[in-house]
């Protein structure tokens, strides 16, 4: 289990609801930003790091159609930002809605996923599945 932050298990948020759907991906036709993430992989986990500020966790939204894990939210402007005379100096912060689809292999339990936020971080831990290992003995035909 990876310790993000010298957190404990015990200090860990509320986990995440998370849908798994199986529907067709919806269309937008409006402007749509992308997160940058980290997607890590441990001997029998992957996790996925978002950094998410600004938002709650219950307005992410967390889904799965097949082996597409989608990601979805919308970052409102702070109070601060409509204020009368302020003046943006320097603008790199984007606003607004937000969209990241990751490729998952198809050798994970989704159905254990887990999602939790930490320190501003949307954490996803997806287990791998765990085959046994057998041996097959290869019979002699006679003729």
């Amino acid at each position: 289990m990876f310790k993000f932050f010298w957190v404990s298990d015990n200090e860990k948020s509320p986990d995440i609801d998370l849908e798994i759907v199986d529907t067709k991906e919806e269309v937008l036709d409006e402007e749509v930003w992308q997160i940058a993430l980290d997607v890590l992989e441990a001997e029998d986990e992957i996790y996925i790091i978002a950094p998410i500020a600004w938002v709650e966790q219950e307005k992410i939204d967390i889904s799965i159609n097949k082996t597409i894990l989608t990601l979805k939210w919308n970052r409102e402007k702070p109070e601060e930002y409509h204020i009368d005379g302020i003046i943006s100096k320097n603008s790199e912060v984007f606003f607004g809605k937000f969209v990241r689809n990751i490729i998952l292999p198809e050798n994970l339990a989704l159905n254990k996923i887990r999602a939790y936020m930490e320190n501003n971080l949307l954490i996803i831990s997806i287990p791998k599945m765990k085959f046994d290992s057998k041996v097959v003995k290869i019979n002699k035909i006679e003729w």
